[in-house]
This record gives C-alpha cells, structure tokens and sequence, in this order.
C-alpha cells in the first residue's frame, strides 16, 4: 500500500444505530485463516495446520490457547485489510507462536485469498 493510498475499512459507523445495524456491518467483515507454514520443534500443530477465525472473539476448535492468545493481536488487522510488515505481500501477517522454536503461521483476509502471491 502506497503512503498516500487511503485505507478503506468499508464500515461507516454512522450507519450503525441500532443491534441489528451492528450485526449487519459484523456480517462484513471477513474471516481470517491461519496456517501453519512452518514448524522448528515439537509441537502439537503440523505444518498445513489450517483455522479459520470466523468470528473475531471466537477461539477455533483445537488451536492451542498460547498461539490463540497471540493471534487476537492480528486478527482484527488482517481482517480489516490493514497492511502487514511484510514487503512481499502486506495482506499477510506472519507470526511465530510464543514458543521459543515453535511455530510460524500466516494470517490473511479470506477474502484477500485469490488477489494474494501464496508464499
């Protein structure tokens, strides 16, 4: 993304009056899936491990809670489409699990999936 390139979130809090107003901007913002693309130990998640974070607040079946924890951090980011570090494909986020030589994972809108270079 371009510095003078405008970030478009796509949700307008003005629209927002009521619960239902709520739950239908919720309704927009897209999944986020997680792969594990690499493992350096022992740990219980192979690489190709794959969550899907369809809700924001909602802890995937099976995803060890360190890792969960860690990933709150980001989902939010790569769902929303803010751009990552990551120079050869700011719609990713990688993050290495908390343990020490644990794993590495990608983060990315689902709806980012077919515009993005797969590494």
């Amino acid at each position: 993304m371009d510095d003078k390139e405008q970030l478009q979130l796509n949700i307008n809090p003005d629209e927002i009056r009521s619960r239902s107003d709520y739950e239908e901007v919720w309704k927009r913002i897209p999944p986020v899936e997680a792969v594990n693309i690499s493992t350096n130990e022992k740990c219980k998640h192979a690489e190709g491990d794959t969550f899907i974070y369809k809700d924001h607040y909602d802890k995937p079946e099976g995803i060890c809670a360190a890792l969960h924890h860690v990933f709150q951090l980001y989902i939010w980011r790569a769902s929303l489409g803010f751009p990552s570090w990551e120079p050869d494909d700011p719609r990713v986020y990688r993050i290495h699990c908390p343990a020490k030589k644990g794993t590495v994972w990608e983060l990315r809108n689902v709806d980012d999936m077919g515009s993005s270079n797969g590494t």
